[in-house]
């Protein structure tokens, strides 16, 4: 007797591990819990939290799957030439993000490439900024006509607002906020650096679009992000090049006929 109670304890002790190596066993068939943790993994991926309540709906979603999984396989589904073309190209996929997880793995960007980065963009968009303001007209004789009432004491905003061809600045009295003087056509930001703070050009300035009034309203030293506050984006496009290169180089060395 004592002999019969010890082999039965035997056994459960070591059904144990079996038990929690399987979330479940849908007819006679186990449902591995190593899948719990790869669609958790999927999920906390994606920037989602796994709560309780996710976890519990994990589990009711893998069951549900095995079940349907089954009922599909007894109709012979995946003997199908369409499954079988699914399956190579999830197959392909999983394999080639595998691949270039494992390259930026091993490629890592570093702090020195991002600071780098960082200073190409500060000499390129350093300098000056200026806040000015413009009416746009389509004949110079116009545009000299509005430079002569301005100077004999109309406001330039209210001109703007009037006889501006510019609808976005000229709804709001000519302004153009603040920008680069590389921001506009070479004619315009030409006369338009000539011009100190609060000074207004002479004469109509022609581009492609017409004729400008510039006045400009005032200079500052380029407002540039820190490092810091830039470096995640930096780092994410230069990440993007590095692997974008990578899967140049390997097209290139590839045989296609």
């Amino acid at each position: 007797m004592k002999k019969q109670m010890l082999s039965a304890a035997l056994v459960a002790l070591l059904a144990v591990p079996a038990l929690a190596q399987n979330l479940a066993v849908v007819n006679g068939k186990p449902v591995p819990s190593s899948r719990v943790k790869a669609l958790q993994q999927q999920i906390e991926a994606s920037g989602r939290p796994v709560t309780p309540e996710v976890m519990s709906q994990i589990k009711e979603e893998l069951i549900a799957r095995e079940v349907f999984m089954q009922e599909a396989k007894k109709r012979g589904l995946d003997a199908s030439d369409e499954y079988k073309n699914q399956i190579e190209l999830a197959r392909q996929t999983i394999l080639i993000r595998q691949l270039f997880a494992d390259y930026q793995k091993k490629n890592p960007v570093t702090d020195a490439e991002i600071k780098a980065e960082y200073d190409k963009f500060v000499a390129a968009n350093g300098g000056k900024e200026y806040r000015a303001r413009h009416i746009l007209v389509e004949k110079e004789d116009e545009a000299k006509a509005l430079i002569a009432d301005i100077k004999k004491g109309a406001k330039f905003e209210d001109l703007a607002k009037k006889a501006s061809k510019d609808p976005g600045s000229g709804a709001n009295g000519g302004d153009l906020d603040w920008a680069a003087a590389g921001s506009y056509v070479p004619e315009f930001s030409g006369a338009m650096v000539k011009l100190d703070k609060g000074q207004m050009t002479d004469a109509p300035v022609k581009s492609q679009f017409g004729y400008h009034i510039i006045r400009v309203d005032d200079v500052r030293e380029a407002q540039l992000p820190k490092l810091e506050e830039v470096k995640p984006q930096i780092s994410q496009q230069l990440q993007q090049q590095k692997l974008s290169t990578y899967q140049e180089g390997l097209r290139s060395k590839a045989k296609i006929q």
